[in-house]
């Protein structure tokens, strides 16, 4: 296996790991500072997805399509936290479990109510088409090369926000104890909007970037949001940093196992039989992975210890 390949599957395991990143850090500041459990979060992915498909197709414009991802996603965001999720912060995990699974078919059901049962299809703008060649003769596609670095911009600004500005403080400060900083004066219920809209936000993005490299359609969100909680629990609840190396983590995991493990059986085994344990191995390899950091470190590899 040439050492092209080899970086090409790197670079498509970062592309896969920053795009579970923007879903993983939303959902691990929702549950981080409001102890919820969103299972509707693959729901707002879906979302952005067909807000920035619509929104394309209608102008063409593919800035014009993320903006709109990011609005409404924010705004469903919005609008679920104060309508459904706000009766649930007091009320056990069950609960909440079945609440946001329950948005997830009201959202399931009511887009493809609005768009139909067929797939939408977001093209790849055309600044951003066609491969470009990098160091060592790598041809790789530029707007994968593009995903690489918004994922990194948006995890270098979350850095900032919650570690230098006054509602990131305040952020950090609710997740060790929300009581606190509402005797202090903080008004606890705006900022568990900001932080719900934050998240719904990210979600939405990811969906509308990934839409351009997938096909949109109802349930898109699901397979996401279980890769996004196994990204959590590996990088720790709460923990934004957690959240990016858990994500990239996964992403090459994930690639690179499907990729390799086949190729590594075919050395003493027939390669019909190589093929099937390899990829089966690959699909539960980052289930492994993320048992073995439990076991090494039970509250997640940046998680506060108990």
């Amino acid at each position: 296996m040439s050492l092209i390949l080899i970086a090409e599957q790197v670079l498509n395991g970062l592309q896969f790991g920053v795009m579970l990143f923007l879903m993983a850090a939303g959902l691990t500041l929702i549950f981080g500072v409001m102890g919820l459990i969103n299972l509707a979060h693959g729901s707002l992915y879906m979302v952005g997805a067909f807000a920035a498909a619509a929104v394309a197709g209608a102008t063409g414009s593919f800035l014009l399509a993320l903006a709109a991802a990011l609005a409404a996603a924010a705004l469903a965001g919005v609008l679920i936290e104060i309508l459904v999720i706000r009766r649930l912060y007091r009320a056990a995990h069950l609960d909440q479990v079945l609440a946001t699974f329950a948005l997830i078919l009201i959202f399931s059901e009511g887009t493809r109510w609005v768009f139909g049962s067929f797939p939408l299809f977001l093209d790849v703008p055309d600044a951003l088409s066609g491969p470009i060649t990098l160091p060592g003769g790598i041809q790789y596609p530029v707007y994968r090369l593009t995903l690489i670095g918004i994922g990194l911009a948006v995890a270098l600004g979350l850095w900032w926000l919650t570690a230098r500005t006054r509602i990131g403080i305040q952020i950090r400060a609710g997740e060790n104890d929300r009581e606190m900083i509402a005797a202090l004066g903080v008004d606890i219920s705006r900022l568990y909007t900001i932080v719900f809209a934050l998240g719904a936000a990210l979600a939405g993005l990811a969906g509308a970037l990934v839409g351009a490299i997938q096909s949109v359609q109802v349930g898109m969100g699901e397979p996401v949001l279980i890769l996004a909680f196994v990204v959590i629990v590996i990088g720790g609840i709460g923990s934004i940093k957690g959240a990016f190396i858990g994500a990239l983590l996964v992403g090459l995991t994930d690639t690179l196992g499907g990729i390799f493990l086949p190729e590594l059986f075919k050395l003493f085994m027939p390669a019909d039989a190589a093929s099937q344990t390899g990829s089966a191995l690959a699909s539960m390899a980052i289930y492994i992975l993320m048992s073995l950091v439990l076991i090494w470190r039970p509250s997640g590899l940046f998680g506060a210890r108990a």
